[in-house]
């Protein structure tokens, strides 16, 4: 099992962490239905500029505002509603950075959109799979491993930090993760760098914010089935429109993924139940009420790790799978239920409440190889059970107004947000029956019944953090300056529950403020270069060899850019430089390295970014990017042999690119749709350790097809055909991290017979 998956992150939830360690296991009113990117929920709002203006053009029938204020529309299209203007595979505004509706192009922040097309085109199977193509993103670290969506954005891991859902973060456990369908998204928007100064606690990296799919006001209607490699089976179903004899005020949207699958992991199951429906009541012109709700039932293989001789220096590979169908199930089931609440007071008023509910469950049940014979003809294991029960309360409140103060014009917003996470963590182990493995030639998985481990260790974890936070965007001639200040209450409270271990409850308090200072100037209405500093912090429980508790870990980044967005057409380009250094890292304790840890360590991250993403014209999507990312220890006095070494997994360059063509109806071809892409990864340490192997390059290909049936017969409009092949060439490769190595998903293709009407 990857004992490095949890090895660096910087958790607000880091108690969940220590706890979670186990013995080889820390770990426009629009509707475009041939895409179903139907963005209608957000009816009321105005649409976005005509596509010949630039990003200052005045919006379409937007309300009247102060002039020269800040952002696209009104003001009532921020708080985690998802990105606007979207055409193809671009975005103009995303609320994701500042919580309010700013055009990308003025953000003084790197930020990303992964659109509703992009999805369907690329027929995206996970949340790793969907930010594969953006930049500064390492979403293969850790190869295939169906369990988690485990990613590093920049270098640092936010897989328990930096996800958030509809502009609220979804915490996490250990084995307790909430898990992402990307079928029952609209989009979703990465943005780079610490993000604390609106979001509180979080890594330095930055955050994904994944946007539901809302109700609309246009009724539409999509069936999806698909059939895939590993006996793939699955069907998908998309709904939406207003109810009737309601007046317009109510819509619906009902959305369900069902699949039956295995993985080229023997015995492994990737099986999946879905349905999240959702409804909107919009009882006049400047009130609205969605309710967003899912249930998820998931299951997958407890291990995906192949064993590694740890002993040899050059953590010697191996095809040996290191679980068993005999006992390898990973379950997890979960249920969120929140709503999205908005008034407008005024054209320059606008009141907003978050809230969620979540509750996730994760059972994993898992066996693993500990050590092979000489001889090679029986491998030792042990096994183990782990339950982890999760609930979070989050709600955010947010009040934005618009402004003139004499030349100066403001897009001012303030909020308290408040989060509760209650985590129960159960375990337990057992050594169990050698398996044969014949000279690594016919292991006998599943041949033998191995029980299942008393639930012997238990332990319990709360967190609550309130924060509090003001941001004004003010404009002053070309000059935008975003200044933005937040400060958050922790609270934390760790009890170990096990007989006859059982420990008193631990608790941790802390306090932090953090901000960010951001400057992005107008040079034409297409050129804006951009720069910003800003900070974050994440508390870390846990006691230090003198009985202190350790300070928060925390973080600064410098970034700068240039945005262009190409006069009269969807095309954008985005450079930046950053630099990251991340201080109060947990290492071993100089004095007492076996059983302390002291916050100590210090990291630094620095490259440059640049993404081009288009729509060059009707039916033609291009996205490209090129990152360089390199993030060293630069303090560790337990260890100091280790810095100056870059961190392991993380290549230093990585370069990728999709394109996608639909032939237009003035053509012969009309009908057809051929795309394809390209990932390349480049080297990286395979350890932290002076004199470690290196991971080697790797270089994967993506490619689609596509046929609408309207062209053979005008009755079969609505019917597409799609087939997908991810790694087309079937490469074989591995990514080591940490000293522990993960095998890449080998090709996988999909058939899917879409149905939209």
């Amino acid at each position: 099992m990857p004992a490095s998956r949890y090895a660096r992150v910087t958790p607000p939830l880091a108690a969940f962490l220590l706890i979670g360690s186990a013995p080889a296991l820390a770990q426009q009113a629009s509707a475009t239905l041939d895409t179903i990117s139907v963005e209608a929920s957000r009816a009321r709002q105005p649409a976005p500029g005509p596509a010949s203006g630039g990003p200052l053009a005045t919006p379409v029938a937007a309300p009247s505002g102060p002039a020269g204020a800040v952002g696209v529309g009104s003001a009532t299209s921020g708080g985690g509603g998802g990105p606007t203007g979207v055409v193809g595979y671009t975005a103009r505004g995303s609320a994701a950075a500042t919580k309010t509706n700013t055009p990308i192009i003025e953000t003084p922040a790197s930020v990303s959109v992964v659109t509703r097309e992009q999805l369907n085109d690329r027929n995206v199977q996970t949340l790793n799979e969907a930010i594969a193509y953006t930049p500064g993103v390492s979403s293969n670290v850790f190869g295939f491993d169906p369990r988690f969506d485990a990613f590093y954005i920049r270098g640092f891991e936010v897989t328990n930090v930096g996800i958030y859902r509809d502009g609220l973060r979804q915490p996490s456990a250990p084995f307790a993760i909430p898990r992402v369908e990307p079928y029952g998204l609209d989009a979703l928007t990465i943005l780079r760098g610490p993000a604390a100064g609106l979001y509180g606690l979080g890594a330095p990296g930055g955050i994904v914010d994944v946007t539901s799919k809302r109700p609309t006001s246009v009724p539409f209607g999509e069936i999806w089935l698909q059939r895939g490699k590993y006996d793939r089976y699955q069907g998908a179903f998309d709904l939406g429109g207003p109810i009737e004899q309601s007046d317009g005020q109510l819509s619906y949207r009902l959305t369900g993924l069902f699949r039956q699958s295995d993985s080229f992991l023997p015995g492994g199951r990737e099986d999946r139940n879905v349905i999240a429906p959702a409804i909107t009541w919009r009882p006049d012109a400047e009130t609205s009420l969605t309710v967003l709700a899912e249930y998820l039932d998931n299951t997958v293989p407890g291990n995906a790790s192949f064993y590694s001789n740890f002993a040899d220096p050059r953590f010697q590979k191996t095809n040996l799978f290191s679980g068993d169908p005999a006992f390898q199930d990973y379950t997890t089931r979960q249920y969120r239920v929140g709503y999205a609440f908005e008034h407008r007071f005024g054209p320059d008023v606008v009141f907003r409440q978050n809230f969620r509910t979540y509750n996730v469950f994760g059972d994993l049940r898992y066996t693993q190889i500990d050590t092979i014979s000489p001889d090679l003809q029986t491998a030792g294991r042990s096994n183990g059970r782990i339950t982890n029960a999760l609930d979070t309360l989050s709600l955010d409140n947010q009040l934005e107004t618009r402004f003139t103060t004499g030349p100066v014009a403001h897009t001012l917003i303030g909020g308290i947000d408040y989060t509760n996470s209650r985590y129960t963590d159960r375990r337990g182990f057992l050594v169990v029956p050698d398996l044969q493995i014949g000279g690594l030639i016919r292991p006998n998985y599943g041949a033998q019944f191995i029980p299942t481990p008393a639930l012997t260790g238990a332990s319990r974890q709360r967190i609550e953090q309130l924060g509090t936070y003001v941001q004004d965007q003010a404009r002053i001639g070309s000059l935008i300056l975003t200044l933005t200040g937040r400060h958050d209450q922790v609270s934390q409270l760790a009890e170990s529950y096990s007989a006859p271990a059982a420990t008193g409850p631990t608790i941790a308090n802390d306090r932090a403020f953090s901000y960010r200072v951001g400057a992005n100037y107008l040079l034409t209405d297409f050129i804006v270069p951009y720069a910003s500093f800003a900070t974050t912090f994440a508390p870390q429980l846990g006691f230090d060899r003198n009985g202190a508790a350790f300070q928060p870990t925390t973080g600064e980044q410098f970034e700068a850019g240039i945005k262009t967005q190409m006069p009269g057409r969807n095309v954008f380009l985005n450079m930046a430089v950053f630099d990251i250094t991340q201080s109060n890292v947990l290492r071993p304790d100089p004095v007492n390295p076996i059983l302390f840890q002291a916050a100590i360590g210090e990291v630094r991250s620095k490259g440059a970014e640049l993404e081009l993403t288009a729509n060059l014209g009707p039916g033609i999507n291009v996205l490209a990017s090129y990152s360089h990312v390199d993030i060293r220890t630069t303090r560790n006095p337990g260890a100091p042999e280790t810095v100056g070494i870059p961190l392991s997994g993380i290549p230093a360059n990585t370069v990728t690119a999709f394109a996608n063509y639909a032939f237009q109806p003035d053509t012969d071809l009309f009908g057809l749709s051929l795309g394809g892409g390209i990932r390349y990864a480049g080297t990286s340490p395979a350890n932290e350790v002076p004199g470690s192997f290196g991971n080697s390059t790797v270089t994967l290909f993506d490619a689609v097809a596509a046929y609408d049936f309207v062209k053979a017969d005008p009755r079969l409009k609505g019917m597409r055909l799609q087939v997908n092949v991810n790694n087309a060439f079937d490469r074989r490769y591995f990514n080591c991290q940490a000293g522990a190595c993960y095998r890449g998903q080998p090709r996988q293709f999909f058939a899917s017979l879409i149905y939209r009407w």
